[in-house]
């Protein structure tokens, strides 16, 4: 090697510095976040998911570990569930808040942009909701604000929209990782920590990508359009655009990568091939911990005797805890926020609330009615954010 190349005169071409941007960036931290109304949304709406639906289960996180960079979150990552709506990063996100009690051990996610680019990427059109429960536009800039940080971990998805519109012919299969994760652990030496999701891949099973169509949906703000039996129906009943199957979720809390152990390098002097060598050490680890995860847990994704169970124990919850009826508890949820007064009062459900939040708010009929329900609700929905 030349007397050159071991000059730590020599920088990478790759990477820029955005350090001092990130300062002037730290808006983003609290400029949609809303502490209170996360707390409230995950117990009086996610709950129902949650709870009677896809029964998430939290394996290891008693052992959570500690931040080996005191002064900087650690970054936890997961991999994406193919061709569904991402409840399972919701119902992850929601967990974790509320098992550390919305403190310094839970974790804020970083999200596809394209998840706030329009209403219709939003549960049941509600505006900003990915934001104000506390996700970030993943971008570059975006990322290292959030590494100054010191209120939450972070959560990112490195699959990007990619790992959601894999298809389900490719499930549990890691797609290309993003290198952002990578320059981070490694720029602020804090480690990366898998997160594996397990039966996120049965929200909505044999359902497959098109690539064709996939770059056509884009152009409206929407990741991927999923092809599959399911698919066909959406025309007839618009809610079930956000439907997911009753895969009951499973979260097992992987081992820590210490990525800023596998160079001696500062992250400016790191060649771009270096970096993709990293990379595919972290992702194939991952691929590895996430094999283990679906051996031990994925064997039986729905557990249907155990969810009809549930089901028949708490038809009170009925219709707010399936699918056809999610619109309606959202709805009930935003017509209470505008209005509630004190952290404690839950919201008031039973079965003939259906019709007063129907009364409230008669736009939520649309959600149900074939095709022409769509009319509306695109105008709505697709209609950009500035």
């Amino acid at each position: 090697m030349s007397k050159e190349a071991n000059s730590p005169a020599i920088k990478n071409d790759w990477y820029t510095d955005l350090s001092d941007q990130a300062l002037n960036n730290k808006h983003i931290v609290h400029e949609y976040f809303n502490l209170r109304f996360t707390k409230l949304v995950v117990r009086e709406v996610i709950k129902y998911l949650s709870d009677y639906y896809f029964r998430a289960k939290f394996v290891g996180f008693e052992n959570m570990p500690k931040r080996n960079n005191p002064d900087a979150p650690l970054i936890f990552a997961s991999n994406h569930s193919g061709m569904a709506f991402p409840w399972d990063g919701i119902i992850l996100a929601s967990g974790i808040y509320e098992m550390f009690d919305y403190g310094p051990k839970s974790m804020r996610p970083l999200a596809s942009p394209m998840l706030s680019e329009s209403v219709l990427m939003n549960p049941y059109l509600y505006e900003n909701l990915w934001k104000i429960v506390g996700s970030v536009d993943a971008s570059f800039l975006n990322f290292e604000t959030m590494m100054l940080q010191n209120e939450h971990n972070l959560l990112i998805y490195p699959e990007g929209v990619p790992g959601i519109g894999k298809g389900f012919n490719k499930r549990y299969q890691l797609q290309r990782f993003s290198s952002s994760f990578i320059t981070m652990s490694i720029k602020y030496k804090t480690d990366i920590v898998p997160l594996l999701t397990v039966n996120g891949e049965f929200i909505n099973p044999y359902a497959y990508r098109s690539g064709w169509l996939n770059k056509l949906v884009n152009k409206i703000g929407v990741p991927f359009l999923p092809l599959g039996l399911v698919s066909l129906f959406i025309p007839f009943q618009p809610w079930i655009f956000y439907m997911g199957f009753p895969a009951k979720l499973t979260y097992v809390l992987g081992k820590p990568i210490k990525v800023h152990e596998m160079t001696d390098k500062p992250i400016d002097e790191i060649s771009y091939e270096e970096l993709v060598d990293i990379k595919e050490r972290v992702r194939t680890e991952m691929q590895q911990q996430l094999n283990n995860a679906v051996e031990k847990y994925g064997k039986k994704p729905f557990y249907f005797r155990e969810f009809l169970s549930l089901t028949f124990k708490n038809l009170d919850k009925l219709p707010y805890s399936m699918p056809f009826g999610w619109p309606l508890l959202f709805e009930q949820f935003n017509l209470s926020w505008k209005k509630i007064k004190v952290d404690d009062q839950p919201l008031k459900l039973g079965f003939l609330s259906t019709f007063k939040i129907i009364l409230k708010s008669p736009k939520q009929l649309f959600f149900y009615l074939p095709i022409i329900g769509w009319i509306p609700l695109l105008m709505k929905g697709l209609k950009r954010k500035t």
